[in-house]
């Protein structure tokens, strides 16, 4: 009895907070529910980033959807990231079943079946907000990381984008941007290396592959217009609740190079669009990133070091991000060090090389005297987890063994019909689902090297026309030039100037000109 006392107090003293906090389950002692141990949330530090971790069946999107219906509760905006493809369900309410009543009971909770605000988004065509960004808007740098450059092809990719800005030629599409390696390359390379510098052939070939490699992920959807504006994932909807947006991206498991390329560059239009905030009362905006591992699994070192560094800063703008795995292992440690928040679902051990990720994950959390960590990780039931969090103060609060409430949203996905009707319901999707195509690189550059081919054919079809008259001018001069013609002609002129000398009365040898009278 006293270790129970001494455990309640040390939770309730753990997970006690001064402002807005949310309940997300109780903590468990020897496999019972604790009454009166509350696992609460804080709102002040969820923008410290975290972690939900745990093997396949565990429950870990359910946690994800706990913590963004909570999240949404209090009116903070949410961001998903949806592999599976089964966090639709959000926008519809939840179904009352026994297993949840009796958890509720456990928890001493009340069940709200609820309908949370939600926007479908789409970087492919599958139904949804269409997602995009222009080449422009990823700059030299970004876009040089994404394809692998080494120094000298990035500084390439630099001063083509600065001749385009020189030149009025807006970076729009791949299609653009290939366009101008094409042109780079060939017709303007003289113009080019004029004003910018010697080019190498070799360079623009290794960057045209690149492209055409991302090109084959199904990055030309990505691409274009309308670029995406990120206030409209930081809405409020009409009763207080903050839009919960989720990214289906279930056809881009096979793609991770794409599925990177727009996480990072979603985080460094956040990082530079919106203002330091400091230290808030909540976060303006949580990113959940659901199978992680597709980020990092072909990210190469230079991609790896940018998602670190908008991770560490990104906090100072009030927007946290949460990376849900199988394994915490396919975090890199630089970036799981800043992860303030962690929720550890149960690892299963079949090797001895589990055995040792198992070890090696729970000497990441905080040390206890209630659990035996490395052991209970593998005995946990599906909805419980090991939780650990920062409180107020940037301290982690005491290692727990938590069950967590259920979801109050549906926990399966939409029916296409409910897709239909929540996209034809969104205050967004009209402004991003027209085409637009406006006239950008790949049309001006065009246009140029039309006009300099008409130019050039008319140029060459006026030197023809010149070259058949000097032709035929030439035979003229030639025939009458010749000895032969010129003695005729000669001949031919003076019997005609005597013939008519002689009707004339002026010719005539041996006549006077009185006889002709």
């Amino acid at each position: 009895m006293a270790d129970i006392q001494n455990f309640l107090d040390t939770i309730k003293a753990g997970y006690t907070f001064k402002g807005e906090s949310y309940k997300i389950g109780c903590a468990m002692l020897d496999g019972a529910v604790v009454d009166g141990a509350d696992v609460l949330m804080p709102l002040k530090t969820l923008n410290r980033h975290g972690l939900i971790a745990g093997a396949t069946g565990t429950g870990k999107t359910k946690t994800l959807q706990v913590l963004a219906e909570g999240l949404s509760d209090a009116s903070v905006p949410v961001l998903l990231m949806d592999i599976k493809g089964d966090m639709s369900g959000i926008a519809a309410a939840g179904t009352v079943n026994d297993k949840i009543t009796d958890r509720c009971q456990k928890l001493h909770i009340e069940y709200k079946p609820t309908a949370y605000p939600a926007d479908l988004l789409t970087l492919s065509h599958e139904k949804g907000v269409r997602l995009r960004a222009t080449v422009s808007e990823f700059g030299p740098v970004l876009l040089s990381k994404i394809l692998g450059l080494n120094d000298t092809q990035g500084g390439l990719v630099a001063m083509i984008y600065k001749y385009c800005d020189d030149n009025k030629l807006p970076l729009l599409d791949l299609k653009d941007f290939i366009k101008v390696l094409q042109y780079v390359s060939n017709e303007g390379k003289a113009e080019l290396q004029k004003t910018y510098g010697n080019i190498s052939t070799s360079s623009i070939g290794t960057i045209l592959r690149k492209v055409v490699e991302l090109q084959q992920q199904g990055a030309e959807v990505f691409f274009g217009e309308k670029s995406f504006e990120v206030e409209d994932l930081m809405r409020i909807n009409d009763d207080g609740k903050g839009m919960i947006s989720i990214v289906r991206v279930t056809d881009l498991q096979d793609r991770p190079k794409l599925f990177s390329t727009f996480m990072l560059q979603l985080l460094a239009e956040l990082y530079a669009t919106c203002p330091e905030e400091g230290d808030m009362e909540k976060p303006k905006l949580v990113m959940f990133i659901d199978e992680a591992h597709l980020i990092f699994q072909e990210a190469n070192d230079a991609l790896l070091q940018q998602i670190e560094t908008i991770v560490k800063l990104i906090r100072s703008k009030g927007i946290g991000i949460y990376f849900c795995t199988q394994n915490p292992m396919d975090v890199p440690a630089s970036v799981l060090a800043q992860l303030g928040l962690k929720i550890q679902h149960a690892l299963r051990a079949f090797t001895a090389a589990d055995r040792k990720v198992i070890k090696q994950t729970s000497e990441n959390y905080p040390e206890t005297s209630f659990y035996k960590t490395e052991d209970l990780i593998m005995q946990l039931g599906i909805g419980e987890a090991l939780v650990t969090i920062l409180n107020e103060k940037g301290i982690p609060t005491p290692l727990v063994h938590c069950m967590l409430r259920a979801p109050q949203s549906r926990m399966d996905v939409l029916t296409d019909g409910e897709i239909d009707n929540l996209i034809s319901k969104s205050k967004i999707a009209g402004k991003y689902n027209t085409v637009v195509d406006s006239e950008s690189a790949y049309e001006i550059l065009t246009d140029k090297l039309n006009d300099a081919a008409k130019r050039e054919a008319a140029q060459q079809e006026q030197e023809a026309e010149e070259k058949q008259t000097r032709k035929s001018t030439t035979k003229e001069k030639g025939f009458f030039d010749n000895p032969t013609v010129k003695s005729m002609t000669r001949t031919a002129g003076n019997q005609i100037v005597r013939g008519l000398l002689g009707v004339l009365g002026l010719g005539g040898r041996g006549r006077s000109r009185k006889s002709l009278f």
